[in-house]
């Protein structure tokens, strides 16, 4: 994968984030990876660079996106995978929902995602469009559980279902300028919070997809990360990448 620039990876410190950064930075790309803390160097593959920065802060994401076209000279592109997903039921034996978790969850996951699209969209119009008019690349990442949110889900599938409701008007907004927007919809994929869950409701989730019938890779999402800044038509959708999968109730 060729680009002009550098590329942001938001929630770069593990999971798809991770999988993202490492094979952007194997394709010879510059990666501006982002996360709370600072990602050690030797979780840092070559050409990736560590930034801290707190994405449900629009002062703080702005910043630190100036700081990177600094750094770098131009930001191209920009995936957004940083996130939260903690469970609780609207109401159960224990009260209802608490209103700050759910605000948590929407203040990470959504205005999280919107600061990122914001401060890269308005740096990415300074760029230089190429041959084909295009300025740069926006991926956000949603879920499959903002179209079958699970019992406990619920803070959760709101924010991703928000996430996928920004897409078409945000590639509407950018076509103007060349950027384009596109959301991947992951299943289940063998992430760090998935790996902490004991083997056999490991197993129980792997049998729940049809094909293949396993943890899906982060490698394959970042496969199709790399697919979208490749494939210029595509634009405004939401690519669910979850093996057939339609979640149950639980």
């Amino acid at each position: 994968m060729k680009t002009d620039g550098a590329i942001i990876v938001s929630g770069a410190a593990s999971g798809l984030g991770a999988a993202v950064m490492q094979a952007l930075a194997s394709d010879g790309v510059r990666v501006a990876g982002f996360d709370l803390a600072q990602i050690p160097e030797e979780h840092r593959p070559k050409g990736a660079t560590g930034y801290v920065c707190d994405v449900s802060d629009a002062d703080a994401v702005a910043e630190t996106a100036e700081k990177v076209v600094s750094d770098m000279g131009s930001i191209h592109g920009c995936v957004c995978c940083a996130g939260i997903a903690p469970g609780a039921k609207l109401a159960g034996r224990s009260g209802p929902h608490d209103a700050e978790l759910f605000l948590e969850v929407m203040k990470v996951n959504v205005i999280g995602t919107f600061n990122l699209m914001r401060s890269a969209a308005h740096l990415m119009s300074r760029n230089t469009p190429d041959e084909t008019g295009q300025r740069g690349v926006i991926v956000t990442t949603a879920s499959i559980a903002a179209y079958e949110g699970q019992i406990g889900q619920i803070a959760y599938a709101a924010s991703k279902g928000a996430v996928a409701a920004m897409t078409l008007p945000a590639a509407r907004d950018l076509a103007s300028l060349g950027i384009r927007v596109v959301s991947i919809a992951p299943g289940i994929f063998e992430t760090p919070m998935v790996a902490g869950l004991p083997e056999e409701v490991r197993q129980s989730l792997a049998a729940t997809i049809p094909f293949p019938p396993r943890l899906a890779d982060p490698a394959d999402f970042a496969g199709l990360v790399r697919h979208i800044f490749e494939n210029k038509t595509l634009n405004g959708s939401v690519l669910r990448l979850d093996g057939a999968l339609r979640m149950a109730p639980r």
